[in-house]
Parts: C-alpha cells; structure tokens; sequence
C-alpha cells in the first residue's frame, strides 16, 4: 500500500528531503478532546504540527449534518496552507498507533485534491519502538498558499443516500462496531442501530492481528462479498471511522466510492428516518 509508509521511510524522508515534507499529528480522544494536544506537546516526531479534530477537521455541529461535519474547506486550505502544505508538498498524517482520526485527514487532503499523502503505519508507538526520537519542540514553518480543487464526487450527503438505497445503485457500508450496527450498545447517540440497508464491515478489520494495515489481497478478502463493479458509500457515526475504510476499500482496488460524511448521527437526525437492529 503506497499510502501507508513505514517509519523508516518517514526517517529518511525527514533526513533527505525536510523542507518538502509536513508531518501532522492528529491524536484525539472522543471522550476527552484535549487528550490529543496535550499528547503531542508532552513528545511528538520531530518536525510535527498538530491538527484538531474538532476545531480542524470539523465544522462545528448544528441540528443535522452529524456531530463531526466537514470543515468549511476555504478555511481549511487556508490552515494546511499555514502549515506549510501545498500541492508539491509530501504529507505524512500519524496518529496514536493506526487509528481513525489520521485516515480522516488523509480524506480531507484528497477531497481537497492534494494527491501525496501518507499515513504512517503503527502510528507514533511504531516511531518509539524503532527507538527513534520524539521532541516537545514547536516546529516553525514556513506559510504556503494551498489551493483547493474540491472534489465533489467524493462525498455523498442524506438525500443522495436515500435516492441509491431506494434505487440500489449504491452499496452502504456502516464501518462500526457490529455491536453499535446491531443496536446492542450505543455510548454517543440518542437512539441505537444502523440505516436500513447497510453492511457492516467494521473498520478495525482492516488491521491485521499486530495492528498493522492489511496488504492489497488481505484487503480483498475482507471486502469478499462486495462488488468493485459497484458504487460504495461508506458511513459510521460522523464520518471519522469511515475513513479507513475508504482507504482500505481503494486500496483494494475498489474504484468508485464515497463517503457518506454526516454518517448515522445526521440520519438520526430526522425524526421521521428509520433504524434497522437486524443483520443485513
């Protein structure tokens, strides 16, 4: 997987080429969104910027859209710009090990059409396993303009959603936990399930048993029973963990799929939408 880089190409990279390089750390916590900051100013890589979740790769949340909608992207571009990133820059996105929150912003630089993105395989504790430095350094970088080509084809919102279930021109994966999906357990919404037609393939499945990303035939398996002739629309609860997914179903040589960014917290957001509990 080209996408996803090893710490010693990260090394080398930073050794070899710095000032066409941007390393972003994108830690966070759910349940405690200062975790994530407070993680990357305690030790961080060498030469790493912080970018937030919710005050980064979010817009804030209103009444629908879901609890983590699409930053405004001018304003995006413009803080990827002040970080030093433009469309000739290499970027390479960590997390705390392979989580989902990195994957989110590798989307978002594709959505906004920067193509050199990587993410960093094991995340931060693979970079202290190999025994290589972290810094509580504040790196200064230098200001680029980045210009986005959006690319709208990329992103579906609830109507498209309903318009393709009810036609079934699109597959909808739901990328939680097979006990959210099922409506067993539900710890961040007001009711419990998943949208009536979706399958759930979990996002941790496309790690391999050391936690690290699956190769291209791993990958193909895992997505076995779907269709590459088909449309995808990958959801989840806010369309953070979805994020893998589409990497992973790209990576497996998938063509056509979107994500669904609003996700299962903006579909409960209409009193009126059903909720399926039944394997699909």
């Amino acid at each position: 997987m080209s996408v996803v880089v090893s710490d010693e190409w990260l090394m080398e990279r930073l050794e070899n080429a710095p000032d066409q390089t941007v390393v972003v750390d994108t830690r966070f916590d759910l349940t405690d969104p200062d975790a994530g900051r407070k993680a990357y100013l305690q030790g961080h890589i060498p030469q790493a910027v912080y970018l937030d979740l919710d005050k980064d790769l979010s817009e804030k949340a209103a009444k629908h859209g879901g609890s983590h909608p699409l930053p405004d992207m001018e304003m995006f571009a413009a803080k990827i710009g002040n970080i030093g990133i433009d469309h000739h820059t290499t970027v390479v996105v960590y997390d705390q090990q392979n989580d989902m929150f990195a994957a989110r912003l590798w989307w978002l630089l594709q959505y906004a059409g920067h193509e050199d993105v990587h993410l960093l395989d094991g995340g931060i504790e693979q970079w202290v396993e190999a025994g290589r430095d972290v810094t509580t350094e504040i790196p200064a970088l230098e200001a680029k303009e980045f210009k986005p080509n959006i690319r709208e084809e990329d992103a579906v919102d609830i109507n498209e959603v309903k318009e393709k279930l009810q036609n079934r021109s699109a597959t909808l994966i739901d990328s939680r936990s097979r006990e959210r999906y099922l409506g067993e357990t539900e710890p961040l919404y007001k009711k419990a399930g998943h949208i009536p037609g979706a399958k759930n393939f979990f996002w941790k499945n496309v790690f391999d048993a050391d936690g690290k990303w699956k190769g291209t035939a791993e990958l193909e398996e895992n997505f076995g029973s779907l269709s590459k002739d088909d449309e995808i629309i990958v959801s989840c609860g806010s369309g953070v963990s979805a994020c893998p997914n589409v990497l992973a179903l790209k990576s497996a040589g998938f063509k056509n799929v979107k994500l669904y960014p609003g996700s299962f917290s903006d579909w409960i957001s209409y009193d009126e939408n059903k909720v399926e509990t039944k394997d699909e």
